[in-house]
């Protein structure tokens, strides 16, 4: 019994010297570190703030805000410890080899944001362009740092990682989508008529944009036809429902003129 007053009356006595010798230091240090929670809040505000000003774009700008209020908090979190008299070296040093492991471990991750950054600032398409990109064709609905998503016409979703859009080839037309189409006919047919029924057709059908004019003519010889190449625009959410209505289309026109689309054909000689 007298073992355990002992033990309970030291106890009391090293708490007691503890909250002597270091209250104020423990006081100060939390006040620091409110005080500085305080201030990065403010300091986010108001570097958020300046860079909308700058017309920067909001994402960017948030995203800027935000490590500017975490290196705050940090420098602020460093100043409480030393006032704790704890030494910040080994922290430091746990932190720059946590970092570089985490970076080995997300430099996917890592590369996917620099790439939305750059997305985001460049701005090479926006929402509802249509773009071409690592084989992939779409509507863009969301831009995000890590991720772009792209609506295909069968109503797909489409998350294509930022790293991409930044190292490969991306097309971007915009709202609409070329349509690249062609069709035989036999030597004996009238060309001439059958560019200028395809050119009016696809003039006057309220499916293809007008913004761009159709472009028809020959695109090669055969042996026993000649090819005549289409190429016009269309909305993009409709791109394969309305190339096959079209192709369609200009075959009852060139059924109903009379223009041939004939079947391969070969002249055989014999020779005596």
């Amino acid at each position: 019994m007298d073992n355990e007053l002992e033990q309970i009356e030291q106890f009391y006595t090293t708490v007691i010297k503890f909250i002597t010798n270091y209250s104020f230091q423990i006081l100060g240090a939390i006040l620091i570190l409110i005080i500085g929670i305080i201030a990065s809040k403010y300091i986010y505000k108001y570097v958020l703030k300046l860079l909308l000003k700058t017309k920067l774009d909001e994402t960017i700008a948030r995203f800027i805000a935000n490590f500017v209020k975490f290196i705050v908090i940090l420098m602020v979190a460093i100043l409480a410890l030393g006032k704790l008299g704890i030494s910040i070296a080994p922290f430091i040093a746990a932190l720059g080899a946590v970092s570089l492991t985490a970076g080995l471990a997300l430099q996917g991750s890592v590369s996917n944001f620099a790439a939305g950054i750059v997305l985001i600032a460049t701005k090479p398409f926006k929402l509802e362009d249509t773009i071409r990109i690592h084989g992939l064709y779409g509507v863009v609905k969301e831009i995000k740092l890590a991720y772009t998503v792209l609506i295909n016409e069968d109503k797909e979703q489409i998350t294509v990682p930022n790293k991409y859009m930044i190292g490969d080839v991306l097309v971007n037309s915009f709202v609409n989508r070329i349509v690249e189409g062609n069709i035989r006919i036999s030597y004996d047919s009238d060309t001439e008529h059958a560019i200028n029924l395809i050119k009016k057709h696809l003039l006057e059908n309220q499916k293809t944009s007008d913004e761009y004019e159709a472009i028809v003519g020959i695109e090669s010889f055969g042996e026993s036809s000649v090819l005549i190449a289409y190429r016009y625009w269309v909305v993009s959410s409709e791109f394969f429902k309305i190339q096959y209505c079209v192709n369609l289309d200009i075959l009852k026109v060139f059924q109903d003129a009379g223009i041939k689309t004939p079947f391969p054909q070969r002249e055989v000689r014999v020779l005596s």
